[in-house]
């Protein structure tokens, strides 16, 4: 039996303030400057969480609250799952255990914080869901297409600040992170084009609040099921 997308509460306990802040990946060489710079946040983060990393019982859901200078534009750049990307992968080689919600918003303001703590699962109404599938690599056009082709007639999401969540069913085979950046790209028909000639390049700057979570189905095979929750975006990092 096919099993259902899994939506998790955003971490909500205690947070920890950061002192080196958050940093965008990158695919720089080891020793370029933003690649160093990236690596002490990555250390930082694991410093500031200490024991906590290895006392969360069960799996692990992980919140990143971003703060960005008041001169720096909130709905451009700076996309969300390009600072959660590298944050989860380090973290999840430090808790042994692969984490199945991660979490981040970005906000203006002088401190980032972080969070790590057990997964709790929730109920989504079904109706509020859009529902795709893929067969595809993440790492092919063909992934892309299938997603955003299943999106057409969409609505797009008027225009200002948007929060999202994606819950994807994988197969145990899949790696669930390699997914989020192809299927954030995909989602031009919700969060429209940056420029009507540049596909692949959503206005998904313009997310604030994003949340991504994960069911592994043995039975999935190398097909992927995505759930998709949208709606207008809260700003949730402030203190």
């Amino acid at each position: 039996m096919e099993r259902h997308p899994t939506f998790y509460v955003r971490p909500s306990g205690e947070r920890f303030a950061l002192k080196v802040a958050p940093r965008l990946a990158n695919w720089n060489r080891s020793d370029h400057p933003d690649q160093l710079r990236l690596t002490a946040a990555l250390e930082h983060a694991v410093d500031v969480l200490g024991p906590k990393l290895g006392s969360v019982p069960g799996p692990v859901a992980v919140r990143l609250d971003v703060a960005l200078p008041t001169s720096t534009p909130l709905l451009d750049e700076h996309d969300l799952d390009n600072y959660l990307y590298p944050l989860a992968s380090h973290l999840a080689k430090h808790v042994q255990r692969v984490i199945v919600s991660a979490w981040c918003s970005k906000f203006h303001g002088d401190r980032s914080f972080l969070a790590v703590e057990q997964a709790v699962a929730r109920k989504v109404v079904p109706d509020d869901l859009i529902v795709v599938r893929t067969t595809a690599s993440g790492s092919t056009t063909a992934y892309k297409e299938q997603i955003r082709e299943q999106l057409h007639g969409s609505t797009e999401l008027p225009d200002g600040p948007v929060s999202l969540e994606l819950a994807f069913v994988v197969g145990p085979t899949r790696n669930w992170l390699n997914l989020w950046k192809p299927t954030i790209d995909s989602l031009e028909p919700l969060l429209g084009r940056t420029r009507p000639n540049r596909a692949w390049h959503p206005r998904d700057g313009r997310i604030t609040d994003l949340g991504l979570h994960l069911t592994v189905d043995p039975a999935a095979g190398n097909d992927v099921m995505i759930a998709i929750c949208r709606g207008n975006g809260q700003v949730t990092g402030r203190v």
